[in-house]
């Protein structure tokens, strides 16, 4: 299997031995294990790697006494702890090895975050720096192909996971998504909390997969699934916390006139959402392609923002009479404006910009965006 460039590789390199414990957060199957192998490769024997949904790994782990890691972690410099999510109270017994022990540089990976897991952000406050690897962006697609006009159809039909990527056929492609999307999506979900309904739960992902590009209604979902708005609200910040999706915030400095509190759903992948939302046709001949290509497009976006140590705030533009904009990127006082058409098209962003002249504003397409990245 092609083993890609990650972009958050060297960052992380860089923050080795600085005094602080990293952390690798992202789905399942976006190539966190793969990453963590190869920052330990060049430290040879004073490296090591552990799976930490493996009994003997787990038999080390015990609130209060840090200590007992020291059969894995002793004459090392740098230990992997990969599924660390699975360790009961991780962040606190991570937290005391690192205090007692800060020499041992420890790099933690999950699927999850860990607060879904174990409710241990707080401990960790100050002592861990946090990345997220989603699935792989253009950039690092382009570490080892060339990608085309027709990989971007791939791509948006697919997704980018790395066993995706790599897959030499449309049906070895569409194997490994399906079981992405039907084996391992809700698992740390339904590990670690007590869904009464998981067909609810399920449900409400595949509803939002019909809702790609559109504002959502937390009533309306309520109401279509038969359970209370609060019910909504968990499952949704659940499906955050296992990074399946991400909520996009509208845009607004005047609330009289601009949509302020609705928002909508992007997946993570696209390829998931295409499956859990049925269907295989080809995307030209596809009725929600113009959503398809949206969702894209920011995940993209999101993807880039994951480098940065700040990144931007990704939203859209809508106002009480209807107009809209599908991405706003802001960074500071900075605003990035992009319009997301399945054709390439020039429109007008007269309105937009007569309340934020300052901003740049982007038409953007499948057919040129893969050369433009």
């Amino acid at each position: 299997m092609a083993i890609f460039r990650r972009d958050i590789e060297e960052k992380i390199r860089r923050l080795l031995f600085q005094g602080s414990m990293v952390v690798i957060l992202g789905p399942r199957q976006s190539g966190k294990t793969t990453l963590s192998k190869k920052l330990i490769h060049d430290f040879g024997e004073n490296g090591a790697f552990y799976d930490c949904q493996l009994e003997e790994v787990r038999r080390h782990f015990a609130l209060g006494q840090p200590d007992l890691l020291l059969p894995l972690t002793a004459g090392k410099k740098v230990v992997v702890f990969d599924e660390a999510q699975t360790i009961q109270d991780i962040g606190s017994i991570l937290k005391a090895y690192h205090d007692t022990y800060p020499e041992v540089q420890i790099i933690a990976t999950g699927s999850s975050s860990f607060d879904l897991a174990n409710k241990i952000v707080e401990p960790m406050t100050g002592r861990a720096i946090e990345f997220l690897l989603l699935p792989l962006s253009l950039n690092e697609i382009r570490s080892v192909q060339e990608v085309t006009k027709e990989d971007m159809y791939d791509f948006m039909q697919y997704g980018t996971y790395p066993a995706i990527v790599a897959a030499q056929t449309k049906e070895l492609k569409e194997v490994a998504i399906k079981n992405i999307a039907t084996n391992y999506l809700y698992k740390d979900v339904f590990m670690f909390e007590a869904i009464r309904n998981p067909k609810v739960f399920e449900d409400l992902t595949k509803l939002l997969a019909y809702q790609i590009g559109q504002m959502v209604s937390i009533a309306e979902l309520a109401s279509t699934l038969g359970v209370s708005r609060s019910v909504v609200q968990r499952y949704l910040r659940l499906l955050e916390q296992a990074y399946i999706i991400k909520i996009i915030h509208s845009f607004s400095s005047n609330p009289r006139t601009e949509i302020k509190k609705a928002f909508k759903v992007v997946f993570l992948d696209i390829g998931v959402r295409n499956v859990l939302a049925g269907g295989n046709e080809p995307l030209e001949k596809r009725k929600d392609k113009g959503g398809i290509w949206e969702n894209f497009f920011i995940s993209e976006r999101l993807k880039i923002g994951a480098l940065e140590t700040f990144p931007p705030e990704i939203l859209f533009w809508r106002t009480r009479t209807g107009m809209e904009i599908d991405v706003i990127e802001k960074n500071g006082d900075a605003i990035t404006a992009y319009e997301c058409k399945w054709k390439k098209e020039e429109i007008s962003f007269k309105e937009f910009l007569k309340k934020y002249s300052d901003a740049q504003t982007f038409t953007v397409s499948p057919s040129d965006y893969y050369r433009m990245v």
